[in-house]
């Protein structure tokens, strides 16, 4: 019998506004340096997927919403330098405008219009769009390590 691995549970947030997402470029946080993401992070303990979810918005962009507007979009098993449980959620409805809330972590954030995105977007998030348009909940997918596309 194999030995259990550690499995990391993550988050992400489309924060769609019409036919744009908002998307943030990543800074000195080892994952991702330069390119463009979605308001995301890690589950942490005695958290659900969608407190984590909602923590990571207000942290990330100073958006103080609530639950009823989290819509499921995607669940991902991804495999890379760890083993993940993503779980990608959509919010449209909010008030008040997003910022950096982690100048040290992000140094653009914007808004992009779906069919003219940032050219460096890591796969996950193109995948789990490409999912979303076509109507799939569930993948599985390996990507690269951290620092990786």
């Amino acid at each position: 019998m194999a030995e259990p691995f550690k499995l990391c549970g993550a988050v992400f947030v489309f924060l769609m506004r019409e036919d744009k997402i908002y998307l943030m470029r990543r800074i000195n946080t080892g994952y991702r340096k330069g390119y463009f993401g979605l308001p995301s992070g890690h589950i942490e303990a005695d958290e659900f997927a969608t407190e984590a979810a909602l923590r990571e918005l207000k942290e990330e962009t100073g958006l103080d919403i609530q639950s009823q507007y989290l819509e499921f979009a995607h669940a991902m098993y991804r495999r890379s330098d760890r083993t993940y449980a993503d779980y990608f959620f959509i919010c449209k409805k909010w008030q008040g405008e997003p910022v950096i809330a982690e100048p040290e972590r992000c140094d653009i954030a914007d808004w992009f219009a779906l069919d003219n995105l940032p050219e460096k977007i890591p796969s996950e998030v193109t995948h789990v769009l490409q999912c979303w348009k076509q109507g799939i909940q569930f993948s599985e997918l390996v990507t690269p390590g951290r620092e990786g596309k």
